[in-house]
């Protein structure tokens, strides 16, 4: 009986150290990552990180100054016209006709793509589905989550083998946030690979694989929970009754790494020699009262801030 023969997954994305700038402001300092086929990757970031001109790269809107990226082979520079083909694409604002209806948006990009809405309808049926009622609605008075839904629908219509999704739910209630995420995960089944960015931390935990970006440099690579095991330092919470000028001491004592506020709580990570008792007193004596600290486990969040302290 002959041993069994384990492959790696093939490879839908590759870039390749790419750099962009716009005159002295550079938006990507030679980033490279790879993502798999049929995988949800996600870019994680903050405003001004560089998701924005990654997404335009890749999806042949704009030109990188150096370095490569290929689209399942296909160069995205050399290649335009293919990759066109290839992808579906969501920019991060809204850029349907405003003017057309739902049903006519998605009727408009099946023929710019030369197919039919019938063809791949299995595709958008689920979502579609949820905007069928207002089909005769203009696209520019549909909600947030509606019209994410219809931008959706325009992206898949033509059968992409890759999804580019800028920041798709910024600015989308929570339950919108939600449904599109439990559709990327159906979508994904389908063998379509998903490449999306965002600024919430939290949506990292429905991705696949992450990429921290932070001043146009991955910060780190891997999967959720495999980011999150990479924190090696001490990590607390901190609830205090007086809360005004606590960040600035907490920052202030010599053990303390960084400290962030998390709601109506502190993440402190500390460095060797951090003593709990010691440290409560030295609260203590800074006027602080109710104290409770408590050792806690990290979130990407917190990875990503720690990276940031040294980036």
């Amino acid at each position: 009986m002959g041993k069994s023969v384990l492959t790696s997954p093939a490879i839908m994305i590759d870039v390749r150290d790419l750099h962009k700038s716009y005159g002295h402001i550079v938006a990507l300092a030679g980033v490279s990552c790879s993502v798999n086929d049929a995988e949800i990757f996600g870019i994680i970031g903050p405003d001004g990180a560089g998701k924005t001109s990654l997404f335009r790269i890749l999806a042949s809107l704009l030109l990188p100054d150096s370095g490569s990226a290929l689209m399942n082979g296909v160069d995205v520079v050399k290649d335009y016209e293919k990759i066109r083909r290839m992808i579906g694409y969501m920019p991060g604002k809204f850029s349907l006709y405003q003017d057309l209806t739902v049903e006519e948006n998605l009727y408009l990009f099946a023929t710019v793509f030369n197919t039919t809405i019938e063809e791949n309808y299995h595709l958008v049926k689920d979502i579609y589905q949820q905007i069928e009622p207002f089909k005769t609605r203009r696209a520019g008075r549909l909600s947030g989550g509606m019209k994410q839904k219809l931008a959706l629908c325009c992206a898949l219509i033509h059968k992409p083998e890759v999804l580019l999704l800028d920041e798709p739910t910024t600015g989308v209630d929570p339950v919108s946030r939600k449904e599109f995420w439990d559709m990327l995960r159906q979508l994904k089944k389908q063998g379509i690979t998903i490449l999306v960015s965002t600024a919430y931390m939290d949506e990292a935990s429905l991705c696949d694989r992450i990429a921290l970006i932070q001043k146009g440099r991955f910060l780190g690579i891997d999967t959720p929970q495999g980011i999150i095991s990479s924190y090696r330092r001490s990590l607390w919470s901190l609830h205090a009754g007086n809360v005004r000028g606590l960040l600035k001491s907490i920052r202030s004592y010599p053990h303390v790494r960084s400290c962030f506020a998390f709601g109506e709580s502190h993440h402190v990570a500390v460095e060797e020699g951090f003593s709990e008792r010691d440290f409560q007193q030295y609260l203590s004596s800074k006027g602080y009262g109710q104290i409770h600290l408590e050792p806690i486990s990290p979130t990407v969040e917190d990875f990503f801030l720690d990276m940031t302290i040294d980036n």
